[in-house]
């Protein structure tokens, strides 16, 4: 299969790899003329035959509108368009309906794997008609990590994103407890050894998971994460769940806590935002700040 794929940063870059390597054609387009196998969108749509598939891996909001709407023109009826950024599950109702209107398809799909992914593969949440989702299934089996585990079509336009920003709610709250736990056992007396603490509930308990093995990680390169300010910051999905929650009456005291910790965190150097800080650095290679 061919496949256009615009923004080949941490991710994309990663992500065309993998699907070169599952043995699909891949013209990629970034604004980085060295990342780029093309010099721009028109040249990248030029040289996909039809009917065409382009993926977007853009930053979310204006940089995505702007990426859409110049596909809109450049691309034909027939062609599908998939958002695999972080867009609002809100925008993805917008520009399908935009797109539909040139008789352009549309797919929503929430990416998860971080620096990870081109080893392990991508968790993939997707939204949108069936048929549109059929047409690029070849390309999702190429991400998604061996097994049976790890792909969803969650529903109609939309629901991809919408998934995953839950997902990434539930990761904010999951990361807060481990950061919490943490800063406790540092600070009483009488437990000598937390890394070792935390190492030892990799296996047999009922909280090990890949985020604590990434607490490990991050423990075992600075042990007490001397190096880090307790500062982290907020990409946006964890406001729009709890802004989602709001809007649907439903309760979400963890994940709305984890996030009220992050502005917190940047109104003092604290303790437990050097966890997060080195826990999103360990899986999304986002960056850190040190002192």
């Amino acid at each position: 299969m061919q496949l256009g794929l615009i923004g080949l940063g941490k991710m994309g870059g990663n992500m065309r790899e993998r699907i070169r390597r599952a043995g699909h054609t891949v013209i990629g387009y970034d604004r980085n003329p060295d990342l780029a196998d093309v010099g721009s969108l028109a040249e990248l749509v030029d040289q996909l035959e039809g009917p065409r598939v382009v993926w977007v891996m853009v930053p979310a909001g204006a940089a995505t509108q702007s990426t859409i709407d110049e596909l809109a023109d450049l691309l034909s009826p027939g062609d599908i368009v998939v958002d695999g950024g972080n867009s609002r599950w809100t925008d993805d109702e917008k520009h399908a309906a935009e797109l539909a209107a040139k008789g352009i398809g549309f797919v929503d799909a929430g990416v998860s794997g971080g620096v990870w992914g081109l080893e392990n593969g991508y968790a993939l949440m997707v939204g949108g008609d069936k048929e549109h989702i059929a047409r690029v299934q070849p390309i999702f089996d190429a991400l998604k990590p061996e097994g049976d585990f790890g792909y969803v079509h969650a529903g109609k336009v939309g629901a991809g994103h919408f998934s995953k920003m839950v997902h990434n709610g539930i990761e904010y709250a999951m990361m807060q407890a481990y950061a919490e736990g943490w800063e406790l056992l540092e600070k009483v007396d009488s437990v000598t050894d937390v890394r070792e603490v935390f190492r030892s509930w990799q296996e047999g308990t009922v909280i090990r998971s890949w985020l604590l093995d990434l607490a490990v990680n991050a423990l075992d390169d600075d042990e007490h994460l001397d190096k880090l300010r307790g500062y982290a910051a907020d990409s946006g999905e964890g406001r729009w769940t709890v802004e989602a929650a709001i809007d649907n009456a439903v309760p979400l005291p963890a994940i709305t806590a984890s996030l009220f910790a992050r502005f917190a965190s940047r109104q003092e150097d604290s303790p437990q935002m050097k966890m997060i800080a080195a826990l999103r650095k360990q899986f999304g290679g986002h960056a850190v700040e040190t002192k």
